[in-house]
Parts: C-alpha cells; sequence; structure tokens
C-alpha cells in the first residue's frame, strides 16, 4: 500500500503525510478526469461516500461496490447524499462472504 500513488481529496486538511500521497484540495472532478486519460489501472475509492456521490453525478464512476455489513443502526446517513437525477444501474455481481457481508458489484445501465 506504501508504494501506490494515492491522492487524498480535502478542503481540511494542509498537508497529506502518508508515503506517495498528495494532496488535492479542491476539483475533485476535475482531478479524476485527468487521472482517468493516463494510463494505468483501476483508480479506487476508499471511505467518502461526499467524494463518491459528488464523482458520479459527473459520470466519472464506473463500477460501484456496495458493501453492506450485516449491523442494524436505527439511524444513519443515504448511501449516496445530494444526487439530483435518477441513476439507473445494472447489479453485475454479488460476492457472499463467511462473515455475511455482502458485496454487489453495480454498473450504469
Amino acid at each position: 500500500m506504501n508504494s501506490l500513488a494515492k491522492i487524498v481529496f480535502s478542503s481540511t486538511l494542509d498537508q497529506a503525510v502518508w508515503s506517495n500521497t498528495r494532496l488535492v484540495k479542491t476539483d475533485a472532478a476535475g482531478e479524476v478526469r485527468k487521472l482517468k486519460r493516463q494510463p494505468g489501472k483501476d483508480i479506487v475509492i476508499l471511505g467518502s461516500a461526499a467524494l463518491a456521490s459528488s464523482l458520479l453525478q459527473e459520470g466519472l464512476i464506473d463500477e460501484y461496490r456496495v458493501i453492506f455489513i450485516p449491523l442494524l443502526l436505527g439511524n444513519g446517513n443515504p448511501l449516496f447524499q445530494g444526487i439530483k437525477h435518477k441513476l439507473n444501474l445494472k447489479l453485475t455481481q454479488t460476492k457472499q462472504l463467511a462473515s455475511g457481508v455482502a458485496v454487489l458489484y453495480y454498473e450504469m445501465a
């Protein structure tokens, strides 16, 4: 993981201290557009539903992996906030883990 190139999108951090990491404070969509034009492997977003939602609205996400963890809390936040128009997704694969976690793979329909 340390050798992989990483980008941290943040409006609050002043620096990214993890090795091989750079900080982008504005225009996440523009940065992802640049990355998608470059040769190389997949781009993965970890841990930010807000970032995923903003890129989703820009049409910059090719595949969604929704991971369901069987834990009921009683309240929470929508998975993708601020979506302004209906997006049709196609379920392409499912995977159930021994822990009971389910991974659902979607692409744009």
